[in-house]
């Protein structure tokens, strides 16, 4: 799975940490997910979802591989 959270949070000017508190979780789970290590569950993605005022597709997609 690909993500553009990292440019999402930037149009907001928002820090990995503002981020996370906005979602409830920690920096490093931010952190985790815009380097693709960790698939964020539905819950959290329609979190981001609400932050960004965007549908998850417009921010998450399948990479080839999935």
């Amino acid at each position: 799975m690909e993500n553009t959270i990292k440019v999402e949070r930037a149009i907001l000017s928002l820090t990995q940490d503002d981020l996370a508190k906005r979602i409830g979780v920690s920096r490093q789970t931010i952190n985790s997910i815009e380097a693709n290590r960790y698939v964020p569950s539905t819950v959290l993605a329609l979190k981001l979802s609400e932050v960004f005022g965007k549908p998850v597709n417009d921010f998450f997609k399948l990479s080839e591989n999935d």
